[in-house]
Order: structure tokens, then C-alpha cells, then sequence
């Protein structure tokens, strides 16, 4: 039983940090969708989206649940992504708000980041939010430029040439794929791999990966997509939760033939909406969507450890959002 609003207030009651177990994962999702509730005024802001069971069955290793006595009353998650990690959401019960659950839930997650050694830390937050921003501020993380989450309805099925599925590769293949999409996120910023999100997407059955072939052995490009309700893309979506292109002097191009292939799996899937963002530092991917059609709906701001753009500079063509 969460505790009586006189005693929250003294701050006496007892905050316990563990690993979220996969018990915990309904009442964590609800207090999820609680917080964002409370906070946007929304009675279920997700809906049909799950963030909670993705990322707990991405790797369970690095989710933590907050506690008091035996309540659970909120939880984090961390996401290694080679040298860049980042994490959310944290989220915390609106009754226990202003009680430094938040900062007890960052503890572990920042322990992860050392352990895995990435070099550029990285958070989504609400841009006029100034307890979050302070919060995050005391872990060493600096706002940057703004992230535009963007949809788009899907009016054509259009086919890519050299376009290629992970989930549709023969097992033997997958590997060499993997290396290749590794050197690919590595050209965009050094030691990026997106290889958890490939994988767990396919395993988890929420999602599938999306291979450009080029003219010569390497990859034009990549999209971690999910799709479709319980995942979090949610119902009739596609949701690209990660793209990029190989960098040079035909980016553009690439880029724009990967977002024709993300519209053709949402086709595909009879999906009728596509979900990307794309970081405001990225000045000319984010033209490109709102030539193509797409709208922001959520726009927020992304933290950055150290305060240094990483992989959001005007050279890089990237859809991601830290959410």
C-alpha cells in the first residue's frame, strides 16, 4: 500500500531500488501510463503502445523497479546501443512525485552505462518541463535541440528497389547482416550498433528490420521498425524506432528511398500510419519528412552526456527519439 500522504511528505518512507521482474511488468505499465496521464492530462496517452514488456523482454538486465515496502511504485530502463546508451521511461507514481524516486531510479541506470562503457548518454524529455530538465542537469546531461515525433497516413505502396527484410533473411545470412548493418551506424557515429534493437524487435514478434542494399557490398541503409498493436509503434502504426543512412555525398538520396521503404512495409502490413522523429540538429532530414507529409504531433528535447551533438549534426540522416 503506498503510504499516506503525511508520511510521503516527511520523506520517512523507505525507498527500495531492484531489478523489475517480469511480475512486475502490468503494475509498472500502469503506473507508466499513470505518470504520463497525470502529467500530459490525458486519461491513457500510450493506448495501444507498450513500452514497458519491449523494453523489459529487450533485456531485463537493465530495468529497475523503485518500491516501498512491497509496492511497486515505479520503474527505468536502460538501452545500450554500443557507444551510445540512453534510458527511459521513468516514470513514478503521481502520489510519490517530489519524493527523489526519480534520482534513486537513475542510480542503476547510470551504473549500466559505465559497466557498458558507452561514450555519448542520451534522454528524451518534455522541453518545458524545468524539474525534469534540473533533474537530469545533476547527472551531467545538457538540452540540446529539439526532437520532432512525427506521423504520417500511408497513401501509396510504393516498392524499393534492393530493399530487404531481416526477419526474411535465411538464419545463415543474419550474421553477415548484422555486420553489415553494425558498419553502417558505425560510419554515422563510431561504436553505434543498433544490433539489440534488430534482434529483439524480430524475437519479440513486434517489429521487423528493414536492409537498403547499395550497388557494391555495403548497406545504403537500415530502419528498426515496429508494428501494430503491443509494440511501440501501437495500433495501425508503423513506428520507425531507429533509421539511418551510410553518410557521403548521396546521403540524401539514400534517405529518401529509406523512407519510401518504411511507407512500403507499413503498406505491407496494412498499416495506416507512419511514426518518425527526427532531432531538430539534423536540419535537412527534418525538411525532407515535412516535404513528404509529415506532421509533428510531440515535439520534446533531447539531453545530451557530454553537451556535444553525437550523431545529430546537419551531415547525419537519422530517425530516432530517445522516447
Amino acid at each position: 500500500m503506498i503510504p499516506p500522504a503525511a508520511e510521503r511528505r516527511s520523506g520517512v518512507a523507505p525507498v527500495s531500488v531492484r531489478p523489475l521482474d517480469e511480475s512486475d511488468l502490468d503494475r509498472a505499465d500502469e503506473i507508466c501510463r499513470m505518470a504520463f496521464g497525470t502529467f500530459l492530462g490525458v486519461r491513457d496517452p500510450f493506448e495501444t503502445v507498450d513500452y514497458v514488456h519491449t523494453r523489459w523482454a529487450a533485456d531485463p538486465r537493465s530495468a529497475f523497479a523503485a518500491t516501498v515496502g512491497d509496492e511497486l511504485v515505479g520503474s527505468n530502463f536502460a538501452t545500450n546501443w554500443g557507444s551510445v546508451g540512453y534510458f527511459g521511461p521513468l516514470t513514478v507514481h503521481p502520489d510519490l512525485w517530489d519524493q527523489g524516486i526519480g534520482r534513486r531510479l537513475m542510480e542503476p541506470v547510470m551504473d549500466c552505462f559505465d559497466a557498458w562503457g558507452n561514450s555519448h548518454l542520451g534522454l528524451f524529455t518534455f522541453s518545458h518541463s524545468a524539474k525534469h530538465l534540473e533533474l537530469y542537469r545533476r547527472y551531467g546531461f545538457w538540452p540540446r535541440f529539439l526532437t520532432a515525433i512525427m506521423k504520417k497516413q500511408i497513401t501509396a505502396d510504393a516498392t524499393v528497389p534492393g530493399r530487404a527484410l531481416y526477419g526474411e533473411l535465411p538464419a545463415a545470412e543474419r550474421p553477415a547482416a548484422l555486420n553489415l548493418c553494425r558498419s553502417l551506424t558505425g560510419a554515422v557515429h563510431k561504436g553505434l550498433n543498433l544490433e539489440r534493437e534488430i534482434v529483439t524487435a524480430l524475437a519479440q514478434g513486434v517489429g521487423d528490420t528493414i536492409l537498403l542494399r547499395g550497388a557494391g557490398s555495403e548497406l545504403d541503409g537500415l530502419a528498426v521498425c515496429h508494428c501494430g498493436a503491443g509494440s511501440e509503434a501501437g495500433a495501425n502504426v508503423c513506428y520507425v524506432k531507429f533509421g539511418a543512412v551510410r553518410p557521403g555525398p548521396e546521403a540524401a538520396n539514400r534517405f529518401e528511398q529509406l523512407l519510401d521503404a518504411c511507407e512500403q512495409l507499413a503498406a505491407e502490413r496494412g498499416l495506416g500510419e507512419l511514426d518518425a522523429g527526427t532531432n531538430l540538429g539534423r536540419p535537412d532530414a527534418y525538411r525532407r519528412m515535412i516535404d513528404r507529409g509529415f506532421r509533428t504531433w510531440l515535439q520534446g528535447v533531447t539531453m545530451h552526456r557530454p553537451n556535444e551533438p553525437g550523431y545529430s549534426h546537419p551531415d547525419a540522416y537519422v530517425i530516432d527519439d530517445w522516447r
